[in-house]
């Protein structure tokens, strides 16, 4: 945006991408007062019905316009897909401040930490989690989708699942619209900014999701050898192979 505080982007699908949360094409901006003004009195509408996810909220979180999704970090994905794209599942940490059209879904936190997020994170955006997504995605990929997604998680104080965090978190944090975010994950601002680095880091992600999937090598094999008909992963295998042997036995 210009860098009128007064004023926010409302993001679409093609407002982010893997691993960049801010593509500069929006669908519209916005007053940011009156939108605040009136998902706030949405959220408090949708506590009050059953079926809202902001129903798993306590009320003093629902009263509170400083909590507000749109004012913190979250996860949102393009729900217009399909299995041939360059990629299926495309997630980001979209920044605070900034609206979002129903074109790109975001998650809610009733419970968990920041590193819960992180991790999440990291799983969707790997090439691992696409690939399974890719057999069941058709033309969007909407909630009754997302929800039935595998994931892996081995609980806290794993030493991969840290390390998944901790990738995904750098990976995050591009900028100081995250620094919040980052200081509760544990993570530097701007630490994976640098292309070889964070190239390094997508293909060790991958070595730690496919490992808490309980893959193995030949696994590793199908999925880059199989996951699109016109582009060659070959060398992204290699290098998701060399952290994959790094990883405990």
């Amino acid at each position: 945006m210009n860098g009128d505080a007064s004023r926010w982007p409302v993001y679409k699908g093609a407002s982010f991408d893997l691993w960049n949360p801010d593509t500069g094409e929006y669908y519209a901006s916005v007053d940011a007062a009156e939108i605040t003004q009136h998902l706030h009195e949405k959220r408090q509408r949708q506590h009050r019905t059953s079926k809202s996810p902001f129903a798993e909220f306590t009320v003093e979180h629902i009263e509170d316009p400083e909590t507000l999704p749109c004012i913190s970090p979250r996860i949102a994905f393009r729900n217009v897909t399909n299995p041939t794209n360059t990629r299926t599942v495309v997630t980001a940490l979209v920044p605070g401040n900034a609206a979002i059209t129903n074109a790109a879904p975001y998650l809610l936190w009733p419970v968990g930490a920041r590193q819960d997020e992180a991790f999440l994170l990291g799983v969707l955006s790997s090439m691992v989690l696409d690939w399974y997504a890719r057999r069941v995605v058709e033309l969007n990929f909407n909630f009754h989708i997302f929800n039935s997604l595998p994931i892996p998680d081995p609980g806290e104080g794993d030493p991969v699942r840290d390390r998944v965090v901790e990738i995904a978190g750098r990976l995050a944090a591009v900028d100081e619209r995250f620094s919040e975010w980052a200081a509760e994950v544990g993570v530097p601002v701007g630490s994976a900014n640098d292309e070889a680095t964070k190239q390094d880091l997508v293909c060790e992600l991958d070595a730690c999701v496919a490992y808490l999937y309980g893959l193995d090598e030949e696994d590793l094999a199908v999925v880059y050898d199989t996951f699109s008909e016109t582009a060659d992963y070959t060398e992204r295998h290699a290098a998701v192979l060399t952290h994959f042997r790094r990883l405990p036995a």
